[in-house]
């Protein structure tokens, strides 16, 4: 059918439970015959916990070093969804 964009905010996969809903309507999406393209948020909280921690270490942190710390939330975010939808026999 067609190219789907779908984001999820950091509620939306704030936990197992919600990744797993997550999972459940990227599939039913796909069912339909449509392309997803997931959009991920780091899980809530997981982005002020990290930020949080480098102002623990500097008030300054540089640009750089904090970009690549912060992606982190997203990778998570994206492994533990691949996990799930493989989980449930999906690619």
């Amino acid at each position: 059918m067609g190219l789907i964009v779908k984001k999820f905010g950091g509620t939306s996969v704030a936990n197992i439970d919600r990744i797993r809903n997550v999972a459940n309507r990227i599939i039913k999406t796909y069912d339909l015959g449509n392309n997803v393209v997931v959009i991920l948020s780091a899980m809530a909280g997981v982005t002020d916990g990290l930020i949080d921690m480098a102002k623990q270490i500097t008030d300054t942190p540089e640009k750089r070093e904090l970009d690549v710390l912060l992606s982190t939330g997203e990778q998570t975010t994206a492994a533990l969804l691949a996990i799930t939808l493989k989980s449930m026999n999906y690619p």
